[in-house]
């Protein structure tokens, strides 16, 4: 019979109340223990103050106030009755409307661009991908009142470019293009939008694993069939979360439209606005902080799609 021996498990992921916390060590005074724990997650002290300083507090207090009366501060529901109503309404679908145009189109010829970069092979195509990630990082985050001045002067009724269409026979003012409307907007928001989707999206792009498609080519398929069946459904988180990244930027964007339209357009972002710069109905003080509250509410279901597409979409990325 053979003799029992001893085994040694090697200790698994602790798990239960205490599995966070971190071990004393042997002789260690309980209280260098408690320094050592909080040293480790100092550095978590700056970001924590930052979100609680300016998004948690900030969301309390609009949240607070769009359901107090002004006057008495009594609870009351007609400052969100109001801003779901009228203009206010009208404003909301119109921003909806701008986000959903602002974000498919720009989703569209980023998610073109971002793959001819990353199919480009050799020296030159390693030159052209840092130059097109350099420009997309300036170009995302050129916007505000610049970039509107920019449109006027170039694509404006009176514009350099406006002239020059003219000179050469086509006046895009004749066709009912304006660019102080909503489709001027649109326009105006794909020179941030794109860039920033070639920047969100490349590196899945680039996460498609060449083995992938040779596989798929030594099985008989197509470039339809391998997009159809494997490139296709492995990108498409992505994609989907990039796009409603985008339907957030554009939802919230407010210097350039105000800018470009003066405010002759109802959205949501410029009545806030209005709202803040005291631009404000007796009685009706804090509908703009209801109105804060539907964008936030917005703002929320969207992130937690996005994040709910990031981590569908991580799996494959690893």
């Amino acid at each position: 019979m053979a003799e029992p021996t001893d085994t040694v498990t090697a200790p698994g992921p602790r798990t239960g109340p205490g599995a966070g916390r971190i071990p004393p060590r042997r002789g260690e005074h309980p209280a260098r223990a408690a320094a050592r724990a909080a040293a480790r997650y100092a550095g978590l002290a700056p970001f924590t103050a930052y979100v609680v300083l300016g998004l948690v507090i900030p969301m309390i207090a609009v949240a607070v106030g769009a359901f107090q009366d002004p006057e008495t501060g009594a609870w009351t529901t007609k400052n969100v009755d109001i801003a779901t109503h009228g203009v206010y309404l009208t404003g909301f679908r119109e921003s909806l409307i701008l986000s959903v145009l602002a974000a498919v189109l720009p989703a569209a010829f980023g998610l073109l661009i971002a793959y001819a970069i990353s199919t480009a092979r050799g020296r030159g195509g390693a030159v052209l991908r840092q130059v097109a990630i350099t420009m997309s990082g300036v170009f995302a985050n050129f916007g505000g009142v610049p970039l509107a001045f920019l449109f006027i002067t170039t694509l404006g009724s009176s514009g350099l470019e406006t002239q020059w269409l003219k000179d050469l026979g086509w006046d895009i003012y004749a066709g009912g293009f304006s660019l102080y409307t909503v489709t001027g907007i649109v326009v105006v928001y794909m020179y941030f939008q794109i860039p920033l989707m070639v920047l969100v999206i490349l590196p899945a792009l680039e996460g498609l694993r060449p083995a992938w498609r040779e596989a798929a080519e030594n099985l008989g398929a197509r470039s339809w069939s391998y997009w159809r069946h494997v490139g296709g459904p492995v990108l498409m988180p992505s994609v989907l979360g990039a796009t409603l990244l985008l339907f957030g930027f554009g939802l919230s964007a407010y210097a350039t439209a105000e800018a470009l339209t003066s405010g002759t357009i109802p959205l949501t972002s410029m009545q806030i606005g209005s709202f803040l710069s005291g631009n404000v109905i007796a009685g009706q003080g804090n509908v703009g902080q209801a109105l804060g509250l539907g964008m936030v509410a917005v703002i929320a279901v969207v992130m937690v799609f996005y994040i709910l597409l990031q981590r569908k979409a991580a799996k494959w990325l690893r």
